[in-house]
């Protein structure tokens, strides 16, 4: 992200460096505020509260790369002997499945499904080297590898399986679900096409002339990471503190990610970076290519009334075949729909999952 003029120079660290989330590769200050959230974001801090009607159990998985994954297994306790559908879920892009993932997996979990909040891979509690890289291959995998997870659970009906993805997975869960036919339906929010916005710019604004400086600087990255025997990290992060002068959109972000309210020591854009070179497997991977084969399985995507990403949801929608539904919420922004219980519209997507997951 940036805060500074779109000009050549600035697009392209925008487009190529910083995966156009809120990341940030600086620690925390030794302000009281980031005295109070080192002292919370212990191991197992997890920024909801968790249902006193829903368990909570850690568990592992592999990818079909052999990459092991981690998860958070949420189950209702009034399940019964009965077979429960059941949801994967992740996101948001730089998140931990102890933030927005975990919060939806819990609630989904109080309606009545049993669902699995993950981990990617590379990043927080799942394995794979190097650390904090994003992959648009791996990280659809990542979503396919979950379902396998969820279909060998004695409790779980195998043929009542949805994903759900928010944010920057929100992408991934779709190109998942074109792909995966065991899905039987998928709903995002706060969507992001990843390999969109680091290919183009947010809004589609990179010129071929400026994609071309790009990559040159990628390429020429690779030479003094190879050099290095290591991954140079992103360098154009979310600021420390805020000056009052940045978009509205780095100010939500900021106010999710660096204080208590979704705070974790173990995400990307809470507490480290994404590699330098991280952006170029989506700069030529489109993922979303295959959108219409998602049909006739249906499509449920949310979006904030006043978010930024609104129009990736709104074209997704347009190009997705029928059955689908987009859901603006009034007066919403992007991250409202990371944590806000009291907006984000739960009982649409308990609605939608029980009529789809039959």
């Amino acid at each position: 992200m940036t805060m500074k003029s779109l000009t050549l120079t600035i697009v392209a660290l925008l487009v190529a460096i910083t995966q156009l989330t809120a990341q940030t590769a600086q620690k925390l200050s030794s302000n009281n505020n980031s005295k109070k959230m080192n002292t919370t974001a212990q191991s197992e801090h997890y920024t909801f509260k968790l249902s006193d009607k829903v368990s909570r159990q850690k568990v592992t998985f592999k990818n079909r790369y052999g990459i092991t994954l981690t998860g958070d297994l949420y189950l209702p306790k009034n399940a019964g002997t009965e077979k429960l559908a059941a949801l994967a879920i992740s996101g948001p892009f730089g998140a931990v499945k102890e933030q927005s993932s975990g919060l939806y997996a819990n609630q989904m979990a109080e309606c009545g499904f049993a669902a699995i909040a993950f981990d990617p891979s590379y990043t927080g509690e799942s394995g794979g080297e190097p650390r904090n890289v994003a992959s648009p291959d791996i990280n659809t995998e990542d979503f396919s590898a979950a379902i396998d997870f969820l279909g060998f659970q004695k409790n779980v009906d195998r043929d009542k399986i949805g994903i759900i993805g928010i944010c920057g997975w929100a992408g991934f869960a779709l190109n998942a679900t074109a792909v995966d036919k065991r899905v039987k339906a998928v709903a995002t929010t706060s969507m992001y096409d990843m390999t969109r916005v680091m290919s183009k710019g947010y809004n589609d604004v990179v010129t071929p002339e400026q994609r071309t400086k790009i990559l040159e600087d990628l390429s020429q990255q690779r030479w003094k990471d190879a050099e290095n025997k290591t991954y140079a990290t992103s360098s154009n992060n979310l600021p420390e503190k805020l000056t009052g002068n940045e978009p509205r959109f780095v100010k939500d972000y900021f106010d999710y990610y660096k204080t208590p309210r979704g705070f974790h020591s173990r995400s990307i854009n809470s507490n480290a970076s994404w590699t330098a070179t991280n952006s170029l497997s989506f700069m030529n991977m489109p993922i979303l290519t295959y959108i219409k084969e998602i049909s006739p399985r249906p499509i449920l995507l949310i979006a904030g009334e006043n978010a930024h990403s609104r129009y990736f949801s709104e074209d997704i929608f347009k190009m997705a075949a029928e059955p689908k539904e987009l859901m603006i919420i009034p007066n919403a922004v992007h991250v409202d729909l990371y944590d806000k219980i009291d907006v984000i519209p739960f009982d649409k997507l308990e609605s939608f999952f029980k009529q789809n997951l039959k």
